[in-house]
């Protein structure tokens, strides 16, 4: 946590991070519920092979019992028997804009969470605190969506061909122009799906006699593309610049294994912000690292930029950092700028050798004109080239929910992970029950939340993850606060054992508000 009362302008060094760990009983409970459910879950499927209970996962036919097994049964124990119980509690269908408030569709299940119907009945504006909306830009006012009706009209909704036939359109070549300046470098290139992004241009750039660095908790776009380029990969201990530097020392030392000859290329991957865990890249420290053993570095952005930064412009911007000093940047237009794509951005050379070696480059469709002009509109208000200040509001106003919503949390006596500054704010909950009553919880209380668990966290680290958004009033943030006051007393979910200072002025807004 941080210390004392924080007033005025954030300083260009990020503030703390907190990883706080939850007390012995906590650990032995989680596990004690695992096993539990686990124990249930053979008994169960002892029930279901001697006929006593139906099977409702997909099996091979009577005739298929010769061949390979499709479906790998044992693969399937944790999502029959955990998953499957808690179901409810994901994909949940909308029905509205995801902006600050939604509707949510409601449904039943009547087979225990193997199938819904859908009831007719709608909960109405319900807060939701699960979107990646951080700057707002998911939002239908029709003066600011004016010029991406007009590109409607012009262009239509689809292309229909790659950018390297008959596909690129001259919003496409406006809008990596716009992205370059935005970032402050030589040159982009823009893709059709974030997703894509990281998994068909990683191959592009490594290969066989490559090494991969890459930081435990990236994303798994970034460990597809690392698996489909051939290059040997290493995995090193979360923003740990020991277990970085040592394995960098040994790759230069000992060089390829069996032959020891030099690796072509070593190439380091992190992300700014990493999503389940809300803390933020050590960039500077990788960057030196970076230089001292000629290494590469490839930047995920696809949380931080227009999330972080005092004009939006992501990691480098908040650590003062050069962007020229890192090799690739990639980030994704579906969060911060309420659309779809990605991006790599860095130098003229770089780009233009993407451009016909990438995957994504030369055999995905170009990107919508729509959703190119919404990028194009969103960033022109994040730069102020609108002529208004719209943008640089929407950016202080993301940074004050955020901390006005964790210095809250911490008060109460939560564990919640992650930086500061980060709009990602995961708060966890460990125990397997908990997390499902939280849910349910919060979605009466008509607020929408995201709980995670295994296997995309740790088994003893399950969590509901917020996302803040500029779109948040103070008042809906109150509200929630108030309700998982009541929740986190009920549920008994307040683990921490740290005291935050309260400042006596602390619930102020101007407390949290960033200068010029």
């Amino acid at each position: 946590a941080t210390s004392g009362c924080r007033t005025g302008v954030a300083s260009r060094q990020p503030r703390q991070e907190s990883f706080e760990q939850a007390p012995m009983y906590v650990a032995v409970m989680t596990y004690l519920g695992f096993g539990i459910v686990t124990l249930f879950g053979y008994l169960r499927d002892f029930l279901r092979a001697v006929g006593l209970e139906k099977c409702h996962l997909a099996q091979e036919r009577e005739e298929q019992k010769d061949f390979v097994p499709l479906y790998q049964d044992f693969e399937n124990f944790y999502t029959r028997n955990l998953y499957m119980r808690v179901r409810d509690n994901w994909n949940r269908p909308i029905c509205s804009l995801p902006g600050p408030v939604f509707d949510l569709m409601e449904r039943v299940s009547d087979d225990y969470n193997w199938t819904f119907r859908l009831t007719g009945g709608t909960i109405h504006n319900a807060i939701n605190m699960g979107s990646y909306n951080y700057l707002g830009f998911a939002e239908n006012n029709a003066d600011f969506l004016k010029t991406v009706a007009d590109k409607t009209r012009q262009y239509g909704v689809g292309v229909g061909s790659t950018r390297q036939e008959i596909g690129n359109l001259g919003i496409h070549e406006e809008l990596e122009q716009l992205v370059a300046n935005f970032l402050r470098v030589e040159s982009s290139m823009t893709f059709g799906m974030g997703f894509a992004t990281n998994s068909m241009n990683i191959p592009a750039l490594v290969g066989k006699g490559c090494l991969i660095l890459s930081d435990e908790l990236n994303h798994t776009s970034l460990i597809l593309g690392a698996r489909l380029s051939g290059a040997l990969i290493r995995v090193f201990k979360h923003n740990n610049m020991h277990s970085l530097e040592k394995m960098l020392r040994e790759a230069i030392s000992s060089g390829q294994p069996r032959t020891h000859r030099p690796w072509k290329k070593i190439l380091i991957m992190v992300e700014g912000i990493y999503s389940m865990e809300g803390s933020l890249v050590r960039l500077p420290e990788i960057v030196a690292l970076k230089k001292k053993y000629k290494a590469y570095l490839y930047l995920d952005e696809a949380h931080s930029i227009g999330a972080v930064g005092p004009t939006g412009r992501g990691v480098t911007e908040l650590f003062n950092v050069n962007p020229s000093d890192v090799d690739v940047m990639m980030g994704t237009f579906t969060k911060s700028f309420g659309a779809a794509g990605g991006y790599i951005a860095g130098k003229k050379e770089l780009v233009d050798y993407l451009r016909s070696h990438s995957h994504s480059a030369v055999y995905a469709t170009a990107m919508s004109p729509p959703v190119t002009e919404q990028i194009i509109r969103a960033m022109k208000c994040i730069m102020g080239k609108d002529g208004s200040t719209e943008g640089i509001r929407r950016i202080h106003k993301l940074a004050e929910n955020t901390r006005y919503f964790r210095a809250r949390l911490k008060e109460m006596g939560f564990i919640i992970y992650g930086n500061d500054d980060s709009p990602v704010v995961p708060i966890l909950l460990y125990m397997p029950g908990k997390v499902v009553a939280f849910a349910r919880e919060m979605l009466e209380r008509k607020i929408g939340v995201v709980v995670v668990g295994f296997p995309a966290t740790p088994i003893t680290e399950a969590r509901a993850r917020f996302c803040l958004s500029a779109a948040h009033t103070k008042a809906m943030l109150n509200q929630v606060l108030h309700h998982m006051n009541e929740v986190g007393d009920h549920l008994c979910l307040k683990f921490s054992r740290l005291k935050y200072s309260s400042c006596p002025n602390l619930h102020d807004e101007k407390d949290f508000e960033l200068g010029s």
